[in-house]
């Protein structure tokens, strides 16, 4: 499912003494099977902007095009439920969403509420729980006897039951020690790559931008600053460092050893694992010649 912000403007409380301008004009594409990352400080616009990516908001300047589904300003927009069916956002702390008494029962409470069988939506479940790595044998228990990063899974297991084309990663991270943090964000990389979903991970991390997403917006001060792959957005250090944004740490450590080496590598790497390649194959070059 594609999705595309055209010149979008939200205002907080618009026509009242306490109106905020949020984002203004806002322009991004995400086309279907997409991984973009979403990058910039608290108060960026970050935030505004994923709640137009599921009409949660809807803009008071421009359009947003969600699949076939328009929704535009000073318009009354309908049917906006199919479009949150199929575009899930997981919260900061999806966990402290939790409120049914088993598992079973907290999962299969959002696609019954978008008219899914009882049945399917338990089938659903099932699958669900298996896609975050954990085993059915909870399904009876209370989630609120699991462990922290259990509730965690089980929560993001009821976004996934609802089947959605797009997923929506709000520092989808927070709290969790590294390992943890890995094994989430690899988690919902696989789903990525598996089910074909459309990812947008909202996130600090540039690590986790690095890493993970094939595209990257960069918002300040409510508006879109730069975009482009991480390749492209992380070459331009200065201009990163300058919006006092942070750099993946690989990049840091190119950039130390280029000033070692008096020279530079042939591009930006993003991969400990690329960089020592790059550097061996220099290193080998150096000896030959």
């Amino acid at each position: 499912m594609d999705i595309s912000l055209k010149s979008v403007e939200y205002r907080y409380q618009a026509n009242t003494p306490f109106e905020r301008l949020a984002i203004s004009d806002v322009s991004i594409d995400i086309p279907s099977g997409t991984y973009l990352a979403l990058i910039g400080h608290t108060g960026s616009g970050k935030s505004t902007v994923l709640q137009h990516l599921n009409a949660l908001l809807q803009p008071t300047e421009g359009t947003v095009l969600i699949g076939s589904q328009e929704i535009k300003a000073h318009q009354k927009n309908k049917n906006l439920k199919a479009v949150r069916q199929k575009v899930g956002i997981v919260f900061q702390f999806p966990e402290h969403q939790l409120f049914e008494e088993t598992v079973e029962k907290d999962i299969i409470f959002g696609p019954m509420n978008f008219g899914v069988s009882e049945s399917e939506a338990k089938r659903r479940a099932r699958v669900a729980l298996k896609q975050v790595g954990l085993g059915e044998e909870i399904l009876e228990k209370s989630p609120f006897d699991l462990s922290g990063g259990q509730m965690r899974r089980v929560a993001i297991a009821g976004v996934l039951a609802m089947g959605p084309d797009v997923i929506v990663l709000d520092e989808p991270t927070a709290g969790l020690d590294p390992r943890g943090r890995k094994e989430i964000m690899d988690m919902f990389y696989s789903l990525h790559k598996e089910r074909g979903l459309s990812t947008i991970l909202v996130t600090h991390s540039m690590e986790d931008a690095a890493r993970y997403a094939d595209q990257i917006v960069i918002m300040q001060q409510g508006r879109v600053a730069k975009k482009g792959t991480p390749e492209e957005i992380f070459s331009e250090t200065a201009e990163l460092i300058q919006m006092g944004l942070d750099v993946p740490e690989v990049v840091r450590f190119q950039l130390k050893l280029e000033e070692k080496l008096g020279s530079k590598l042939d591009k930006i790497y993003l991969s400990i694992e690329e960089l020592s390649a790059a550097v061996s194959e220099r290193l080998k070059r150096g000896v030959r010649s």
